[in-house]
């Protein structure tokens, strides 16, 4: 996992596909942390993408950097822990002009049953899961 988040914080953008009923929805997100060994990402529970992941948990991650791209799929599970929502904004600080940890809008998700794999066209894809 850490290699994945490494990767993710160094490409500073990856996209997010969710389902929207048969649409699927893609769009550009930039956190990720690390909080009691799990992987997290934030969003705001206004935003649509909220919606279509507490309806579709499963959705799918992918980013590149220097010819070499990470796609993660797995399973997001809200965490509604101020601790957990305070660790991610601790690790951006430029979200808490957005956020509070209890504003009633800051949420996170952790991976569960994820799987990543990293590719490229010049190496054989490696694949790992946490």
């Amino acid at each position: 996992m850490e290699r994945v988040v490494k990767f993710l914080k160094e490409a500073e953008t990856y996209y997010l596909a969710t389902t929207d009923g048969d649409q699927p929805r893609v769009r550009p997100f930039g956190t990720v942390n690390v909080f009691e060994g799990k992987m997290y990402i934030q969003t705001g529970k206004i935003k649509d993408v909220s919606k279509q992941i507490h309806k579709n948990p499963k959705v799918e991650i992918c980013a590149f950097k220097n010819g070499e791209w990470l796609r993660v799929s797995g399973e997001l599970i809200e965490d509604d822990r101020i601790e957990a929502k305070q660790a991610m904004l601790d690790a951006y600080p430029s979200l808490q002009g957005m956020y509070s940890a209890d504003d009633g809008n800051t949420e996170v998700f952790y991976f569960k049953n994820a799987s990543a794999t990293f590719s490229s066209f010049t190496k054989e894809a490696e694949k790992y899961s946490f």
